[in-house]
């Protein structure tokens, strides 16, 4: 499955590309939704050099920002049972 990118007007109002997205998006199958939310994982792999954007830690997912420092930054942590 190969996405597409669609690039619109500046004139055209928000509300109806908006209107469009999701007609489009209401008549995909169950199937289509799913294979599509697969290939949009193996592109953001991709694009981060071949890792995750998300990786278990047992207790939930931890979603992490690349840093410098060894502090927490809000992405640190976003999904976690015990918070």
């Amino acid at each position: 499955m190969v996405g597409r990118l669609k690039i619109y007007h500046s004139n055209i109002p928000r509300e109806s590309i908006i209107a469009e997205r999701e007609a489009v998006y209401l008549n995909k199958s169950a199937e289509q939704k799913f294979y599509a939310l697969l290939h949009l994982n193996h592109i953001s792999v991709k694009m981060n050099g071949g890792k995750p954007l998300k990786s278990p830690q047992g207790k939930g997912l931890v979603i992490r920002k690349p840093s410098v420092s060894a502090g927490c930054t809000k992405l640190d942590i976003i999904n976690r049972s015990d918070v």
